[in-house]
């Protein structure tokens, strides 16, 4: 007889265990429907600079940038909340990267094709851009200057109306040439791209 009980008690906690496994990485909206929380098994939820991507291709070379988008929500972006004349993730979170498939021509620069993290120097009026192999790192935390492939410099291109959140494009131009635009709140820069092939 005890170890029936023993039995149930047993198979209870199991069912209770497997129900409360199931209910982790759910949430409620505001309906009351349970819904999965996909932020529960990823990178945290980054609502406020979503992480996104900017593509095309250049010929036959396909450019892709991967970087979170954060917004002005009316910050002092340059110099206040992004330090002027400092390495910046040029983005939030997570590197942004930029990854082609075929050798690229940079500014005129040749660079080997892969994936890298583009990184930025903001001044007052002009950029450096900063092609570093460590594609994988949080922010500038990790930055190492030693591990840039190359860097541009570049003046600063206003943009026509202030933009809100940060932007990257990449559009091809003709069938081997294309440009990268950058833009953020009051500042933009624009690097000259063109496939070998």
């Amino acid at each position: 007889m005890k170890t029936n009980q023993y039995l149930v008690i047993l198979f209870s906690f199991i069912i209770l265990s497997c129900s409360s496994n199931k209910e982790e990485g759910k949430v409620e909206d505001s309906n009351g429907h349970a819904h999965h929380d996909h932020a529960a098994t990823s990178e945290p939820a980054t609502s406020k600079s979503p992480r996104t991507s900017a593509m095309a291709n250049i010929g036959s070379n396909h450019v892709h940038l991967d970087y979170s988008a954060p917004s002005v929500r009316g910050r002092q972006v340059f110099g206040g909340l992004v330090a002027l004349n400092e390495v910046w993730v040029t983005g939030a979170h997570s590197a942004t990267n930029i990854s082609f498939n075929e050798d690229l021509i940079i500014e005129g620069e040749l660079v080997s094709a892969g994936k890298y993290a583009l990184f930025t120097i903001p001044m007052e009026t002009g950029w450096t851009v900063i092609l570093n192999s460590n594609y994988d790192q949080h922010l500038a935390d990790d930055y190492d200057e030693s591990l840039d492939v190359i860097r541009f410099e570049t003046e600063n291109i206003q943009p026509e109306e202030m933009v809100e959140q940060l932007r990257f494009d990449v559009i091809q131009s003709s069938s081997k040439k294309g440009e990268l635009k950058f833009s953020w709140e009051n500042k933009g820069f624009v690097l000259n791209l063109e496939t070998k092939n």
